[in-house]
């Protein structure tokens, strides 16, 4: 088979769009489709049409004809399954067949074409495989945007670094020709940038954050007379997102190099990737929306990495939790949090830098190492993060069965159930996603919650409000024709939770200088980041 051209065009002859596969002049390809109008006979339906030295293969399509001009001695069957093709291709890109549609679509429609057909030949390719080649989803590009962060974090830690050469240098200069700097160095004590951003707990590209990243947080280090040295460090030391002029300048003497320095903002919780992902990031905010918070306020996050294989077994397990403190009160910025840690899973825990490890080691604790100086006021400082992979299937709090089965007509009865392991959890919001092949409706006889079928995104999104131990199995059957088992994988599945997974709380907060209790606020969220059935 050799294929000309492939046409767009009206029943009036007037082309909308085309692309030819061969080489070919512009005044011979115009001068073949402006015949192809002359050559159709009124009152008689055929799907093709020859002249002497070319064959139009054709299809109606509304007010429009799909068009492929061909050699005679090309096969006629296999341009008729090349046009069923090419007219399946044009609904994907364009919602109506009307001109104006057309031609606002026109590059993705070339390109998809392009991918039907090279050098007049067809290629062996379907409508899934055309749509993910058009997408240009770039694995190469994935690694260049990695190399480029990872330039960029080495970049701005060598700024730091430094950064705080320059302050050393600052202060032994002022050490030789005046004053002693006293207690207020900037090496000592508080919550500074640097160990935010190499602790991995605040900061978005940290290693075992909870998906929401504290602030930095800089020391102001100015010169302070001996006589003010002897006071207490004042509040005002504790400057959120400051940077000194050493960091600006060395900003521009790398950027003057030829650098580029650019600042990254952290992720955020959840992405709009698809549809569990949406459901959960949604949640997940109303969640948080709903929470009355105090001078002192405790924020738990437990995030879930989840990989099933479908027919059992634990691909990946990995939990995330975080710990912040927020207080908005100055009065009560000298505190220790008293905690419960009632885990027997084997959760590894890790607190911030300028925590008193054995503090939190003796007596499960959280209090700065210098007690005499306050946490920072009005920004969200992570003190505690905790991490735990396991492969055991026990650990899983919610098993999903997704069972397809060939009815013996060409398509499968699909059977799905969930079930409840972790009973002491009350998951909300639980939206579960499973894919269907393309352009088939799904037939539902029997489910538990609400279901909705997304005919854009080929998925059936299965919606149960609340899963918890008296509500913790349901099932849902449907069908679906011109399909195959593997066609329903992977599942996604989204959910929160303001029960932690981790069996770590709050028991109490206290100020430093008389143990006295102190009234706070505490939320605590699990979500999903990925749980998939595949």
């Amino acid at each position: 088979m050799v294929l000309i051209a492939a046409a767009v065009c009206t029943k009036n002859g007037k082309v909308i769009l085309s692309r030819q596969f061969v080489e070919m002049t512009k005044a011979r390809i115009e001068g073949l489709l402006a015949a192809f109008p002359k050559l159709m006979t009124a009152g008689k339906q055929h799907t093709y049409v020859e002249t002497d030295s070319v064959r139009y293969v054709y299809q109606p399509m509304e007010k429009l004809y799909m068009l492929l001009i061909t050699t005679k001695a090309s096969n006629i069957l296999e341009d008729l399954e090349t046009l069923r093709l090419f007219s399946k291709v044009i609904p994907e890109y364009s919602h109506s067949l009307d001109e104006k549609e057309i031609v606002e679509n026109a590059f993705n429609l070339i390109f998809a074409f392009d991918e039907i057909v090279a050098l007049g030949y067809r290629e062996s390719v379907n409508l899934a495989q055309i749509k993910t080649f058009v997408e240009m989803d770039s694995h190469e590009e994935k690694v260049y945007q990695a190399v480029r962060q990872t330039q960029e974090r080495e970049a701005r830690q060598k700024m730091r670094e430094k950064a705080k050469e320059l302050q050393r240098q600052r202060m032994e200069a002022t050490k030789r020709g005046g004053p002693s700097m006293g207690g207020l160095g900037g090496r000592s004590g508080g919550f500074s940038s640097d160990s935010f951003g190499s602790s991995g707990i605040s900061t978005g590209s940290g290693g075992g954050g909870g998906g929401s990243g504290a602030p930095s947080i800089e020391l102001d280090n100015k010169p302070v007379a001996s006589k003010a040295a002897q006071k207490p460090a004042s509040r005002n030391a504790l400057k959120l997102g400051g940077k000194s002029k050493d960091v600006d300048s060395f900003v521009d003497q790398l950027k003057s190099e030829g650098e580029k320095i650019a600042n990254l903002a952290p992720a955020a919780a959840a992405g709009g990737a698809g549809a569990a992902a949406s459901a959960s990031a949604a949640a997940k905010a109303k969640i948080s929306a709903d929470i009355h918070t105090e001078s002192v306020h405790l924020k738990m996050e437990d995030k879930l990495v989840v990989r099933l294989g479908r027919d059992g077994g634990v691909q990946q397990f990995e939990l995330a939790g975080l710990l912040t403190l927020r207080i908005t009160d100055e009065n009560l910025g000298r505190i220790k949090v008293k905690l419960a840690n009632n885990d027997t899973q084997g959760i590894q825990m890790q607190t911030h830098p300028n925590v008193d490890k054995e503090l939190f080691k003796t007596r499960a604790m959280i209090g700065l190492k210098n007690p005499a100086k306050p946490f920072p006021l009005n920004t969200d400082v992570g003190v505690l993060k905790w991490r735990f992979i396991t492969q055991d299937e026990s650990a899983i709090p919610l098993t999903i069965n997704c069972w397809p089965s060939d009815n013996g007509e060409g398509g499968c009865d699909v059977n799905i159930e969930y079930e409840l392991e972790a009973q002491h959890l009350e998951l909300q919001d639980v939206a579960i996603v499973i894919p269907l092949p393309l352009n088939v409706q799904p037939s539902v006889a029997e489910y538990d919650g609400t279901y909705n079928y997304d005919a854009r995104k080929h998925v059936l999104q299965w919606h149960i409000p609340i899963i918890d131990a008296a509500n913790k199995s349901g099932s849902m059957e449907f069908s679906c024709s011109a399909s195959i088992p593997g066609d329903f994988f992977p599942l996604q599945v989204s959910f929160v939770s303001k029960t932690p997974y981790a069996a770590i709380s709050a028991l109490d907060v206290v100020q430093v200088d008389n143990d006295s209790s102190v009234k706070y606020s505490s939320e605590t969220i699990l979500f999903v980041e990925k749980y998939e059935i595949v």
